[in-house]
């Protein structure tokens, strides 16, 4: 395995740290929104997309915490092979693309919570007007 392997994560793996950072800052601001609405209006819906924008949180934590990860191991991947130490960068390496690995699975996760979350808003809205479904 030559230096340039592990190099080539290096723009993946960016790309995709300043995805969930984005993510993150959507998560941040809406919940500071849900909870204003909770305060002013106690809704049932806002109580339920808490608790599922709490679950998100937690699952970006980790999605951030594997990405980053993952760069930090590549990164020491391409340092043991400029030092020739072939079975260190390899070993590094492999596990650089288990962390990144991780850090897909939980953002797939979030995916499948965050569309659950808009379910409950679909439901809320279809419940406030059944009229304009048909």
């Amino acid at each position: 395995m030559t230096l340039t392997t592990p190099a080539l994560l290096f723009p993946a793996i960016s790309l995709l740290l300043l995805a969930y950072t984005n993510r993150f800052l959507v998560l941040s601001q809406i919940i500071r929104k849900l909870a204003d609405e909770e305060k002013t209006h106690h809704q049932e819906v806002a109580s339920r997309q808490i608790a599922l924008l709490h679950r998100r949180v937690v699952l970006t934590k980790y999605m951030q915490v594997a990405g980053v990860l993952s760069f930090l191991l590549c990164t020491l991947s391409m340092f043991g092979l400029y030092l020739h130490l072939e079975l260190t960068g390899v070993v590094l390496f492999g596990a650089s693309l288990i962390s990144l690995s991780l850090s897909l699975i939980f953002s797939l996760w979030e995916v499948l919570i965050s569309t659950n979350a808009l379910n409950v808003q679909v439901a809320a809205l279809a419940r406030k007007n059944p009229e304009e479904q048909r």
